[in-house]
């Protein structure tokens, strides 16, 4: 952990408050809705993922990005509610046919299933992927809001670095919550550095929310994604590995935690079924290795915290 790169940012962005300091935050995971042969996870599936989630962490909620999609949201949170689990429900307005799509499942379902939905995110990365301005994002979480009622909580979740640069000020007075991804490894970090560039990235964007909206408790803060590969090319100086990713899990993800924020790990699973893309340099951006569990839900280190 480079306490001192921690200590400094504080100093530059201000006060930053965690949302449980002094008991510790809460762990949850990104969840995918599909099986290695991309067919649609089923009930048994999630019984499944829930089993395994609880039997190797303290974690009781997931983070899912589209709730149409597969029938997500008519199948998941039945089975949530009888695991004990609370589920992120997404909506995905980058095309008007997903974003009423979405909608109308959250609309169909999660009125039947308060107590096992936490929050619902409008859009993953729609601000570092410039799909939209603030202002436009912001219009868009306002239709959901007015949609859903005050039952739940409303926000997004977007790359730390667009909270920082001000692209996501737009959102601020529109959101409850907001969820803010870190990933050291896309960011080149040798393990070694890879704590504290994410530290670094997770206080600045917080301690920007928190300055913009005038408040340390008005808008809840989560880290919305963050992990490492245990497979893959090495990316600069971020090498993927099961001893680099379990390195970074108990030092950067558990140390989080037990600073009182909330995290999302990028993901419970592996997804074999996504397909391999090359990035902006022409490494290949894979994302099939980066589950904490195998596909078949087995640990490939130790997840306790």
């Amino acid at each position: 952990m480079r306490v001192s790169a921690i200590l400094s940012t504080v100093a530059a962005v201000g006060p930053i408050v965690a949302s449980a300091a002094t008991a510790g935050g809460k762990m949850g995971f990104s969840l995918g809705n599909k099986k290695d042969d991309m067919s649609c996870k089923d009930a048994s599936d999630y019984k499944a993922d829930f089993a395994a989630i609880s039997a190797q962490t303290s974690a009781k909620i997931v983070r899912t990005y589209a709730a149409s999609d597969c029938d997500l949201a008519k199948t998941i949170l039945p089975v949530a509610k009888e695991a004990g689990f609370q589920v992120v429900l997404g909506i995905w307005p980058d095309t008007d046919e997903s974003f009423q799509a979405d909608k109308a499942a959250v609309l169909a379902n999660a009125p039947k299933y308060k107590d096992q939905v936490y929050a619902i995110t409008v859009g993953s990365e729609s601000l570092y992927r410039r799909n939209f301005t603030g202002a436009e994002l912001a219009s868009k979480i306002q239709d959901v809001k007015s949609a859903v009622g005050t039952d739940f909580k409303v926000g997004t979740a977007d790359s730390w670095n667009r909270y920082d640069d001000g692209s996501a000020d737009a959102l601020i007075g529109s959101v409850d919550i907001l969820l803010c991804n870190a990933f050291s490894y896309w960011q080149g970090q040798a393990t070694n550095n890879a704590t504290g560039s994410f530290y670094d990235d997770i206080y600045r964007a917080f301690g920007k929310i928190q300055e913009r909206a005038n408040s340390t408790d008005k808008i809840e803060l989560w880290v919305g994604e963050t992990g490492w590969p245990t497979k893959g090319d090495k990316y600069q100086n971020a090498q993927p590995g099961v001893t680099q990713a379990a390195t970074f899990y108990k030092q950067a993800i558990c140390g989080m935690l037990d600073w009182g924020f909330n995290v999302f790990v990028f993901e419970a699973f592996d997804e074999a079924w996504k397909p391999k893309t090359a990035g902006e340099d022409g490494t290949i951006a894979d994302e099939t290795s980066w589950g904490v569990m195998t596909s078949d839900r087995k640990a490939k280190y130790d997840l306790k915290c």
